[in-house]
């Protein structure tokens, strides 16, 4: 009995074997825009505050704290608790704020599947 399929393999038309070079390029296109896209999002600076505004964190793309800042009003000696509460708020508001830009912007290129980005 002989066999059908070729070099491609059985099945149907258009459906499974490899890539035509056409495929390829995009693929390798779609990959060097993903990665552009991601290494642009790294290098911007993401904000979360809490109390008003009374602290504010800024963390990198790359979900590095950068800085923290206090306002007077924000100190209160009897009152640490407080402050600490304020700012893991604010601190995690700013993560959020990239893990949100990240999913959005990689969403873009996976069509909305969640591959952990």
């Amino acid at each position: 009995m002989a066999k059908r399929g070729g070099p491609r393999g059985g099945g149907m038309p258009g459906m499974g074997g490899g890539m035509n070079a056409g495929m390829m390029k995009q693929v390798q296109k779609m990959q060097q825009d993903m990665l552009r896209a991601q290494e642009d999002i790294e290098a911007r600076d993401y904000t979360g505050s809490s109390g008003g505004g009374a602290v504010t964190a800024k963390v990198s793309g790359k979900r590095e704290l950068l800085s923290l800042t206090l306002s007077p009003d924000a100190v209160d000696p009897d009152d640490v608790e407080m402050l600490q509460d304020l700012i893991v708020t604010a601190v995690n508001a700013a993560l959020r704020e990239a893990e949100s830009t990240m999913s959005r912007e990689m969403g873009k290129f996976t069509g909305g599947l969640n591959l952990g980005f």
